[in-house]
């Protein structure tokens, strides 16, 4: 199936979307913050990528491909190292972000709890 690749790129978008939606993650928000994160490790793999690709090391199959490329990667590959990352960034923003309400109702008793220990006079 040609549309393969792209089929998981967005599969992977719409999975981590609630977490910007419901959990307000913030990053899409914070787009050019997420960017200059991701930006400098998508280089180095994309370079790596393409010398692999270049020398014969891997290769792309045809058949799960759109067909257009920059230079002699894929569209879908080199979109992979933007997802991927994105993905994980709001995934790890998603989790933060995420408090449920028993977790709430806990926080101030396990605070206390640390602050009284720390308060206690040492004899």
């Amino acid at each position: 199936m040609i549309w393969t690749y792209f089929l998981v790129l967005g599969g992977c978008l719409l999975a981590t979307l609630p977490l910007e939606l419901v959990f307000k993650a913030g990053v899409y928000r914070r787009l050019p913050i997420a960017g200059a994160a991701i930006a400098p490790v998508a280089v180095v793999f994309i370079a790596w990528d393409y010398l692999a690709a270049h020398t014969g090391w891997w290769s792309f199959n045809e058949r799960y491909v759109v067909g257009i490329s920059v230079g002699i990667l894929p569209l879908e590959e080199l979109l992979f190292f933007l997802v991927v990352p994105l993905c994980a960034i709001l995934t790890l923003e998603g989790v933060r972000h995420f408090k449920p309400d028993w977790a709430l109702a806990r926080a101030p008793r396990i605070r206390a709890g640390e602050s009284q220990r720390r308060q206690r006079p040492q004899s």
